[in-house]
């Protein structure tokens, strides 16, 4: 079985939590795939300082600040899939997913140690914006950067869905999710994820 792990960077259970959820459901209908979604909301996190004392300690995690965001560590290095949802704030991420990026400061260790850690694990993102053309691609590509930075393999949504599931939820996202097309696509990411997290864990070649 794999685990596909859904962490939503939104401060509010709105349209991002939709749009994440049903891209966990449709990969959970695939088969042999379990499926979590952690919430960044109201998690207190420092951001990284840069201070490369997990590199000097050769931890795999942030040794100077014990928060909310230690546990997760554990989540993300244990998981196959990662789908990391945002809306966007200001044409990019919010500040809660910003910091959580920071803090994999320490993933550096893990990728000198063993190299081809993260290449198995499969990333894919989802963006929710304001207005139709609200900044969804520049906050699809910084969570796919996330990604590469990493060294992790990305999964797109298929033809048409280049860096990710883009959405549209008009105002201030509090209304009910009417992007069918938008929420489609979700889906269709959810089941690609599927496939392609049991093609990286199976195929043994690495």
């Amino acid at each position: 079985m794999v685990k596909i792990l859904g962490i939503c960077g939104s401060p509010r259970r709105k349209s991002s939590y939709t749009a994440l959820s049903a891209a966990l459901k449709e990969a959970e209908a695939q088969g042999d795939v379990q499926t979590e979604l952690v919430e960044l909301r109201a998690r207190k996190m420092q951001p990284c300082v840069h201070c490369n004392k997990c590199l000097r300690d050769e931890s795999d995690r942030c040794t100077v600040f014990t928060d909310d965001m230690t546990e997760l560590y554990d989540k993300f290095y244990e998981a196959d899939g990662i789908i990391i949802a945002s809306p966007v704030y200001e044409m990019s991420v919010t500040a809660q997913l910003s910091t959580f990026f920071s803090r994999f400061r320490s993933a550096w260790m893990i990728s000198v140690k063993d190299p081809y850690f993260f290449t198995k694990k499969v990333g894919a993102a989802i963006a929710v914006g304001g207005t139709r053309n609200g900044g969804q691609e520049f906050t699809l590509q910084t969570i796919v950067n996330f990604y590469n930075t990493q060294g992790m393999t990305i999964c797109n949504g298929g033809s048409g869905v280049y860096s990710g599931a883009a959405l549209w939820s008009p105002g201030d996202g509090s209304q009910t999710m009417e992007d069918e097309i938008g929420m489609e696509n979700a889906g269709n990411l959810g089941k690609k994820m599927a496939v392609m997290t049991k093609i990286m864990k199976y195929t043994d070649v690495i």
